[in-house]
């Protein structure tokens, strides 16, 4: 056999590996699906834990929460979210990390809040019944003193069948 005949064998065997390497992942079934999730959070425990300055609102202000949720109905108790904002533009936004917990598992989203308009950030992961969940919660203030806040999850989910 020549090198070129050689050469072109190769190069077809290693085409056919290429294209096999490929093809196999999807021929893995993989579904997805998208659930929703609403839920209201009691915004009691909002507290600046470290000043970035004098003023009332400073850029590095650190505010920490461990707040109750509620269904959507605001009438019963579900869990409780943990987390932080660092103020970034003072009377603007502030970037926030927390967990949602409930007993089905637990829900992380991350992002921008915006101080006067809704919300969207990005969900990045959760456990139990939403482990590999990703896609966003929408935020809006209930009232105009913030103490409460409407959060719509929007969760896409993949499951290996």
């Amino acid at each position: 056999m020549s090198i070129s005949k050689k050469t072109r064998f190769a190069s077809i065997g290693t085409t056919i590996i290429c294209i096999s390497m490929i093809t196999l992942p999807a021929a893995h079934s993989t579904s997805r699906h998208t659930s929703l999730l609403n839920v209201v959070e009691h915004a009691t425990t909002d507290d600046i834990r470290i000043h970035g300055g004098s003023a009332a609102d400073n850029i590095g202000d650190v505010v920490t929460f461990t707040n109750d949720i509620y269904n959507s109905s605001n009438t019963k108790r579900l869990g409780q979210d943990h987390g932080f904002c660092i103020r970034l533009a003072v009377g603007k936004s502030m970037e926030c990390h927390w967990t949602l917990m409930l007993p089905e598992g637990q829900i992380i989203a991350d992002g921008p809040v915006f101080d006067h308009t809704d919300t969207l950030m990005a969900v990045t992961g959760g456990t139990g019944e939403w482990v590999g969940a990703r896609g966003e919660v929408s935020i809006h203030a209930r009232d105009p003193k913030n103490s409460s806040y409407d959060f719509h999850y929007r969760l896409l989910q993949l499951n290996n069948d």
